[in-house]
């Protein structure tokens, strides 16, 4: 084996490695996602518990449980608004 063959799988397992990283960075970004989401569902159900006394409350589906996740407290706050304006 000769100094170039040696040089060339240097090189291979480098690519390889890349594109490794490029194949798990979008798995890592819908995990994230998937439990931001199921953490603003139990936020919205919280506030909906808590709510129902006051007479609030904020349909729980998957779109306001991702901004939920997203935006915490405030996303709360912006679910609030939207219902009371449309």
């Amino acid at each position: 084996m000769g100094m170039s063959t040696i040089f060339y799988y240097i090189i291979g397992l480098f690519l390889l490695y890349l594109v490794g990283l490029i194949l798990v960075w979008p798995i890592k970004k819908i995990i994230k996602l998937i439990v931001n989401g199921i953490l603003g569902g139990i936020t919205l159900f919280l506030f909906n518990y808590i709510g129902k006394y006051f007479g609030l409350s904020i349909a729980i589906n998957p779109l306001n449980a991702i901004i939920v996740g997203f935006l915490g407290v405030p996303g709360v706050i912006l679910l609030l608004v939207l219902q009371a304006v449309l």
